[in-house]
């Protein structure tokens, strides 16, 4: 282990928030944090609030045992990157935790050895992370029904987004549902940046960028929440595996988050850090930026905090998303779920043969556990493992690229094997005919090769040097991802979850 010559520390909160007034249940008529944050670039507004001072640091001496508490979706890898420090230290210093463990139990109190050389960021925490996923604490919110209550420019905004002409709400579910991040944190995004709820009209310095991300590739709502929810999955994800140890402030100096962060915390300075001068990044971090907007539109959101991802998260036994008997490749190995860039979570796989490009395939994508299928339309196709028909909660399957012909309508009920619908390229940008196939539980989308290993039929997904690069490993055996359909990244489906047919498979067709 690497010993530093200096040693600080920011104190931690670990639940930064203070007790606020519970929003009021009446529309409110003015902005909630004013037009003068939009038009005040580039610096913040005179006299108005100043972000909190960071907190006295402490000097700790090389290895030093740190108090902690485990968060929902910590890992013992991540939080040995934090720390800089090793996970058999941790180990060594925490005896009661098992070495084989997932995801370790929120709340559960721990010691963590601490080589650090550098100052780190704020340890004031924005919102917990079940608040930022579209998991269960979004199940009951109703977006539309929400704005409604408002004056707010985003009621009477319409756009095409998608495959129609959509309302301002509506697109913000829309990205809610694609991205899987809580349609409550787009809403008090825009209108942090830009009065969506309180500000009757749009301002003019605002109306191709209300997210404030000046491209104009990006620009009108759509675009502007579909650049946001990238950087912010990006953001949260790459924190969740140990990736983000490091943000490039808008002055350009370097900062380290305080390792005892939180995940949604770091997504949303990631996020502010590329549309802001320094002042407003700090304000927006800070009790008085976005924090207070959340707090004014849905009240403290730690007296209602949910830990979303349990401790010892385990997948449940999947089939390979084809049938069995069937040879398929494996052309894809781990690449980003949605989006560009983390979280990676998905692989792809394509029928085996001759044909290249997009092309009609008759072949059958199958259900790799029984479930109810929930979202069903040309290209996507969720299937719900829980049964209770809510892609927000408990393990979800996320199809990619099923052609809308004979797709399996939503509500439909079905066991592991059935068929669901045909590979194509439709549902996104696709060079070949295949498809995508990703995990999420209670929202989250679930790292492909993670502390909750993505396993198909016996075969364990690893990842490569770059995206799509990877392999699949089954006992001694390793199918390397390529997209040149050659024999050697072809597989044949056994329909065990073992890998191991229960009986003589049939003949498969190429």
């Amino acid at each position: 282990m690497k010993k530093m010559l200096s040693w600080l520390m920011g104190a931690a909160l670990i639940i930064g928030l203070a007790a606020c007034a519970p929003a009021s249940s009446q529309p409110q008529t003015t902005p909630i944090n004013g037009e003068t944050l939009v038009q005040a670039l580039p610096s913040a507004t005179p006299g108005g609030p100043t972000p909190t001072p960071l907190p006295e640091r402490t000097t700790y001496y090389p290895g030093e045992l740190v108090e902690y508490t485990a968060q929902t979706g910590d890992t013992l890898d991540a939080l040995a990157v934090r720390f800089n420090t090793s996970v058999e230290e941790i180990l060594q210093a925490n005896s009661f935790i098992p070495k084989d463990v997932s995801t370790l139990p929120p709340g559960m109190p721990m010691q963590i050895p601490i080589y650090y050389r550098s100052f780190w960021g704020t340890s004031f925490q924005i919102v917990p992370d079940s608040m930022f996923i579209n998991g269960p604490d979004a199940v009951d919110f109703d977006t539309s029904e929400f704005a409604a209550q408002y004056v707010g420019w985003l009621n009477a905004y319409q756009e095409f987004a998608g495959d129609r002409n959509r309302t301002g709400p509506e697109i913000i579910d829309l990205v809610a549902e694609n991205y899987s991040i809580s349609p409550k944190l787009l809403l008090a995004l825009s209108e942090y940046l830009s009065g969506a709820l309180t500000n009757p009209a749009l301002p003019q310095a605002s109306a191709a960028y209300p997210l404030r991300f000046r491209s104009a590739r990006y620009q009108g709502l759509y675009q502007q929440l579909i650049w946001a929810a990238n950087r912010l999955n990006n953001g949260y994800y790459d924190w969740r595996a140990g990736d983000l140890i490091e943000l490039e402030l808008p002055d350009e100096t370097l900062e380290r988050p305080d390792p005892w962060q939180n995940a949604a915390t770091v997504s949303l300075q990631y996020f502010f850090s590329q549309i802001m001068p320094i002042d407003q990044y700090r304000l927006s971090i800070s009790p008085e930026g976005l924090a207070k907007t959340w707090e004014q539109l849905y009240g403290d959101p730690w007296e209602e905090m949910q830990s979303h991802i349990p401790g010892n998260l385990t997948q449940p036994a999947l089939l390979l998303p084809y049938q069995a008997g069937q040879i398929w490749a494996f052309t894809g190995g781990p690449h980003t779920a949605w989006g560009s860039g983390a979280p990676i979570a998905a692989v792809d796989f394509a029928p085996a043969g001759d044909s290249n490009g997009c092309y009609l395939s008759n072949a059958w994508t199958s259900a790799v556990a029984d479930g109810v299928v929930v979202r069903s339309q040309p290209g996507i196709l969720t299937l719900d493992l829980d049964g209770d028909g809510d892609e927000r909660t408990g393990w979800v399957i996320f199809y990619l690229h099923i052609e809308g012909r004979e797709i399996v309508p939503s509500g439909t009920e079905v066991k592991a094997g059935d068929p669901l619908g045909h590979p194509s390229c439709e549902g996104g940008n696709a060079t070949g005919t295949h498809i995508h196939i990703a995990r999420k539980y209670n929202g989250e989308w679930i790292v492909t090769d993670s502390a909750v290993p993505f396993v198909l039929e016996g075969w364990q997904v690893k990842n490569g040097d770059v995206e799509y690069e990877g392999t699949l490993v089954r006992f001694e055996k390793t199918v390397t991802a390529c997209d040149c359909g050659s024999a050697a990244t072809s597989l044949q489906a056994t329909g065990n979850i073992d890998g191991v047919p229960s009986q003589p498979l049939p003949t498969a067709t190429p």
